[in-house]
C-alpha cells in the first residue's frame, strides 16, 4: 500500500510551507506529495496568504526534490487550454527528471471562477473528455510529426507536439463518484482511478464500474491503479487524536466516519478494509501543515506497518 500526502493549499499556504512539507514527505519514505488545484479557500478558513498556482508550485518543488512523485489532486479543466497544459506537465516532468503526475479533473467550485475572472463553462464533461484526448494526443505523438484535433471545444492543427516530457508515459489520474461517464473516461485514458473522501462501500462499488469500463475499452481491468484520498487525523493517544481534531475544525466521530482517524493501530486496521475493497494506493489529505509531527507518526507507526 502506498501512502502519498496530499495538501489543500487554497486554504492558507505559501510555497515556503508547502516546500517544507514537500521535504518531510522525502525525507519520511512517503511516496509522493500532490497538492489541490484551487484558487479560493474553503468553509472557514482564512486562506492567507492567499492561493498558489499548482504548476508553478510544482515546478519549483521539482528543482527541490530528488525522489518524491509529484502532481495534483485535481487540475481543473477549466482553468487552462489543454494543449497548453500539455507544455506544462511536460516542461515540470523534465525539470523533476520524470516524477510528474497529471490528475485532470473537469472543475466543479464555480464560486473560485467568479472569483479570479475565469469562464466557467455549462458543459465539463464533454470539454474533459476532448482535454484528454489531446493532452495524451499530443504527448504521444512521434517528435518530428504533428498533432491534429478537430472536436466541439477544442481544434488544434498541425501542432509540432512538443516539448516532450522525461517520462515515456506521464501517468494520467482521473476521479470521482460519478456512476457512468465518469467511469468511461478513466476506463479510457486512465493510468489511475481515485475515489475521493468516500466510504469503503462506495469505493468498491465504484472500483467495479472502472473495472467493468477499462475491459470494455479493451484495456484490462488491472491495468488501472485504484486509489483513495481521504482526510488523516492519526494520534499516539485520544488526546492527541482530539487536538488534532480541533485545529482543523473537526469533530473526531466524523473523521472516524469518513476519514482515517485514531490510533495509529486504528489507521491500519481501516486501511485495510480499504485494500480489501481494491485501494491500492491512499493519499492523506492533511490540513494542519504546520505539524510536521503528524507526518512523523504516521511514517514511523502506520506507513511502516502496511510495508
Amino acid at each position: 500500500m502506498d501512502l502519498r500526502i496530499f495538501t489543500e493549499p487554497q486554504q492558507g499556504a505559501t510555497y515556503d510551507t508547502l516546500l517544507t512539507v514537500a521535504r518531510a514527505t522525502e525525507d519520511l519514505g512517503f511516496d509522493a506529495f500532490f497538492r489541490s488545484d484551487h484558487y479560493l479557500r474553503m468553509g472557514a478558513a482564512d486562506g492567507l496568504p492567499g492561493p498558489t498556482d499548482a504548476w508553478i508550485t510544482l515546478a519549483g518543488l521539482a528543482r527541490e526534490t530528488k525522489r518524491i512523485r509529484l502532481g495534483t489532486l485535481m487540475t481543473a479543466g477549466t482553468f487552462r487550454l489543454p494543449g497548453v497544459l500539455a507544455i506544462q506537465v511536460a516542461q515540470v516532468d523534465r525539470m523533476s527528471g520524470g516524477r510528474v503526475e497529471l490528475g485532470l479533473g473537469a472543475g466543479w467550485f464555480e464560486e473560485e471562477h467568479k472569483a479570479y475572472g475565469i469562464p466557467f463553462p455549462k458543459e465539463k464533461i464533454g470539454r474533459l473528455e476532448e482535454q484528454l484526448a489531446i493532452v495524451t494526443g499530443l504527448w504521444a505523438t512521434e517528435t518530428g510529426k504533428t498533432f491534429d484535433f478537430h472536436g466541439k471545444f477544442y481544434d488544434l492543427t498541425d501542432s509540432p507536439a512538443l516539448p516532450k516530457p522525461a517520462q515515456a508515459k506521464v501517468p494520467v489520474l482521473i476521479g470521482g463518484h460519478g456512476a457512468t461517464r465518469t467511469p468511461r473516461l478513466a476506463g479510457r485514458y486512465a493510468d489511475e482511478f481515485n475515489m475521493p473522501f468516500a466510504s469503503i462501500e462506495d469505493t468498491e462499488r465504484q472500483f467495479g464500474r472502472v473495472r467493468a469500463a477499462a475491459e470494455a475499452a479493451g484495456r484490462g481491468a488491472d491495468a488501472l491503479t485504484y486509489s483513495n484520498a481521504l482526510v488523516a487525523c492519526v494520534g499516539k493517544d485520544d488526546a492527541e487524536v482530539a487536538r488534532r481534531a480541533a485545529v482543523i475544525g473537526r469533530e473526531v466521530e466524523e473523521l472516524k466516519a469518513n476519514g482515517l482517524a485514531g490510533s495509529p493501530a486504528e489507521v491500519v486496521e481501516k486501511i485495510g478494509r480499504y485494500a480489501e475493497a481494491g485501494a491500492q494506493r491512499i493519499y492523506l489529505q492533511i490540513l494542519d501543515l504546520d505539524d510536521l509531527d503528524h507526518l512523523e507518526l504516521i511514517s514511523s507507526q502506520v506507513q511502516s506497518q502496511l510495508a
